[in-house]
Parts: structure tokens; sequence; C-alpha cells
């Protein structure tokens, strides 16, 4: 008998490479990911503290109260996307929650991660004057 095809020990040993390929490489991907997260909640946070800094120079030292024209979104035209629940509330994006407080003496804007230890690890916060802090 000449049959051709493969055996069910060559299937199974192929089967079990390929499981330790994704065992291997599944973790790498979602580190990877989750660091990609709290890189870019960090840059937006930068962006939107610049802009609000931004704010106070044009407008005599006040902060924007608001995010809407005239307000924060004059300065960063994304700024309704990750503040849209100022006061408390809060915006999902790439995996970080973000809160906006704005009043004329100064911000606050924080970023959590909407699955602690999946979408990402380290709250970050920035406040009036620019200041970046990991919470």
């Amino acid at each position: 008998m000449n049959r051709k095809g493969f055996t069910l020990v060559e299937i199974m040993i192929v089967v079990a490479i390929i499981a330790l390929l994704a065992a291997i490489a599944v973790p790498n991907l979602l580190t990877a990911r989750r660091t990609a997260n709290e890189a870019a909640a960090k840059a937006t946070l930068r962006s939107l503290s610049t802009a609000a800094e931004t704010y106070a120079t044009s407008h005599s030292g006040a902060y924007p109260t608001t995010i809407a024209t005239p307000g924060l979104v004059d300065f960063i035209s994304s700024a309704a996307s990750y503040c849209s629940g100022v006061g408390g509330a809060t915006t999902a994006v790439q995996g970080y929650n973000y809160g906006c407080t704005l009043t004329a003496g100064g911000y606050q804007f924080v970023a959590t991660p909407v699955t602690v230890g999946t979408t990402g690890s380290v709250t970050y916060t920035a406040t009036t004057g620019g200041v970046l802090t990991p919470l």
C-alpha cells in the first residue's frame, strides 16, 4: 500500500509546536499593547496640558473652564474626544479613561486604565503648570 498523507502523530507534533509559539508570543503582544496604551495616555495628557497652558497665555493667565469654543478645543481639536466628560465623568479612549477638571484657576487631567494590568498599569495625572505624574 502506498498511502500519502500525514499520520496522527505528525499532526499532533505540528499542533504542539504552534501552541508553544502562541504561548510565547501572546504575552509579549499584550505587554507591547499595554506599553503603547501607556505611552499614548502620557502623550495625550501632555497635549491637553500644553493646550491649557497656551490658552492661559492667550487669556491673561485665566485657564479654560470649558471644552467648547471659546475653550480648550480652540487649542487642541481632539479635546472634545478626551474631555467630553468634564466634571468627574470619564471618556474611554485607547485603553484609558480620561477625566478633565477645568477651572479659571487651573486644570487637572487624569488618565486611568480601563482594566488595570490589561490595558494599562499606571494612572497618570497632569495638573496646572504642565506637571505630569504617575499615581
